[in-house]
């Protein structure tokens, strides 16, 4: 009987795994911190043979080959990728014995990188795995755009294929087990659940449900932002990561952390936002421990710059450097653990600033406040509080020259992100409120928000707005609203006037999803139109219980 264990990488949103049998076994895309991988081999009293890299890694340090240094184990590396060390290179169709009666089967998949390699697990010449990497994912795919701007349509086209040898290859009972998606910027789309199969791929996989035109169309109109550090990444796992070092940082006093700010060095506080915001050394910044503090330090962390970490315990600086080691920020320069108590020099007091919801920001008005949105561009576009600014996060530092005067009430989709862009600004002696909310909330709140819900644009146009349907003509002959204009989106970018009846009234445009109508409601509003669109177009419309027509006839 085989077996695969789960590595997971949590604060990356990733996966690593451990397959084998009675006495040997594989370990795939493991990562930097491999004591859990030796750990887990131990516990099933089995020998490592073969560590497995489905791909040169572009969001976190390997811990490959050190691993298989280690252990003795071969180090496996698709043959496509250019690395400087001694590695067995690996091509499709190759086979890798772990033990009698169990193996994995080399499939190359690219896409991701163009080197991609997936790995079906084969026991006794039947599929029951297959290690996917950052191909086939849960419900979508790895991005292809981490590789070389020039190479991401092509890419791209690669993915779609790849997702098609898979899903055509192998049985539809064999486990899908990726390395990306559980929360990874390196996944393409947004990934659900966490399990599935091939059959169950085949059914409502984007890259296997669409055509080939469809999906990459799709898939490029949605990628989102690129964390900063992944820049370093590719580079250092070609060049062979060193050693991780997880021994504790050396202590810092009160004395050296204010030297350290003062030198222009970052000190981050660890503790929780409510604690951070109650009392913090003056300019440190605020990155949680818990949650994607890796993702989103390295993101902002100019590379390469010192950085000392401060924590409430012995275990939460442990837990943090250990994150931090997996993106490549290895040594803290220095650490302190504790209370801002032990952090402050004698007569120095603690900075604060307060924290609100978005009931109270409506409650307070926009008189003299600044609303500011840290979100990113494809969250943002989901919907937004009318009039606010937008700096997302990961731009934050290098635009706090365009925030106007008064109290910054700034924002994301929960709280962390506010809770970081708050101690930046605070950093800076800047006045700040800290919405520790979900955006949800915005809307029943009362804030008005830039987009409509279908009630909203039902009322807006009951009381004389014209209500603009955007999609092509097929789209709109399978159901639309009653009191619609039709105007594609295709017209309306080619310069195509309005209907008449439209001229000189306020618009809500409407379309099958919201995205299309997201860009007629910014042309509109270019043109010098009172313009607003439908959150998640006649889908949400539908589903409200709204009226819809279909040819003609009201259904």
């Amino acid at each position: 009987m085989s077996f695969v264990d789960t590595i997971e990488v949590p604060g990356l949103g990733n996966r690593g795994y451990l397959a084998g049998g009675a006495h040997s076994a594989v370990v795939v895309d493991p990562p930097r911190d491999i004591d859990r991988v030796i750990e887990a081999a131990a516990r099933r009293g089995v020998r490592l043979t073969h560590v497995v890299e489905t791909h040169v890694h572009n969001d976190y340090v390997s811990g490959g080959l050190e691993l298989a240094h280690l252990t003795g184990a071969s180090y496996l590396v698709p043959a496509g990728a250019r690395v400087a060390y001694e590695r067995t290179a690996v091509a499709d169709g190759d086979v890798l014995e772990i033990e009698e009666g169990l193996a994995l089967r080399a499939l190359a998949t690219p896409g991701h990188t163009p080197h991609h390699t997936s790995y079906v697990l084969e026991e006794n010449g039947r599929a029951t795995a297959v290690f996917t990497g950052g191909s086939l994912l849960i419900g979508t795919v790895g991005r292809p755009d981490l590789v070389e701007p020039r190479l991401t349509g092509e890419l791209a086209r690669a993915q779609h294929a790849s997702a098609h040898r898979l899903a055509a290859e192998l049985p539809e009972e064999t486990a899908v087990l990726p390395t990306h998606g559980f929360g990874s910027f390196c996944s393409a789309g947004d990934a659900s659940g966490t399990a599935t199969t091939i059959g169950r791929e085949r059914a409502v996989n984007e890259a296997l449900v669409k055509d080939v035109d469809t999906f990459v169309a799709e898939l490029l109109a949605g990628l989102d932002d690129i964390p900063a550090y992944y820049a370093h990444m590719a580079p250092l796992n070609s060049r062979g990561p060193a050693p991780v070092d997880l021994t504790p940082p050396r202590p810092a006093d009160a004395e050296e952390i204010a030297a350290r700010l003062a030198a222009g060095e970052w000190v981050v506080d660890l503790r929780n936002r409510v604690a951070f915001a109650e009392g913090h050394v003056s300019g440190t910044f605020n990155f949680e421990a818990e949650g994607q503090l890796a993702t989103y330090l390295a993101w902002l962390l100019p590379w390469g710059k010192p950085v000392s970490l401060l924590a409430e315990s012995a275990a939460q600086l442990a837990a943090a450097q250990r994150e931090l080691a997996r993106v490549g920020i290895d040594r803290p320069a220095a650490a302190a653990t504790g209370a801002p108590g032990a952090w402050l020099r004698p007569g120095d007091a603690p900075r604060t600033f307060p924290r609100a919801t978005f009931a109270e920001l409506a409650a307070h008005g926009r008189d003299g406040a600044v609303v500011l949105d840290v979100r990113r561009d494809s969250e943002r576009a989901g919907d937004h509080i009318r009039g606010s600014l937008h700096i997302p996060l990961h731009q934050l530092r290098e635009r706090l020259g365009e925030i106007p005067g008064g109290t910054v009430w700034v924002h994301c989709a929960g709280g962390m992100r506010a809770a970081v862009a708050a101690s930046l600004l605070d950093a800076t002696g800047r006045d700040v409120v800290a919405v520790d909310d979900g955006f949800g909330a915005a809307r029943e709140a009362g804030l008005p928000m830039a987009r409509l819900t279908p009630a909203e644009a039902q009322e807006r146009t009951d009381a004389g707005a014209v209500l603009l349907d955007v999609r092509e003509a097929a789209d709109w002959a399978t159901g639309h609203a009653p009191q619609a204009l039709h105007t594609p989106l295709s017209a309306l970018t080619a310069g195509a006037p309005l209907p008449p009846v439209a001229e000189d009234r306020p618009i809500v445009v409407i379309c099958r999803s919201g995205r299309r109508s997201r860009q007629a409601a910014a042309l509109l509003t270019a043109r010098g139109l009172d313009a607003v669109d439908v959150v998640g177009g006649m889908g949400a419309w539908s589903a409200a219980g709204l009226a819809v027509s279909v040819e003609g006839t009201l259904e």
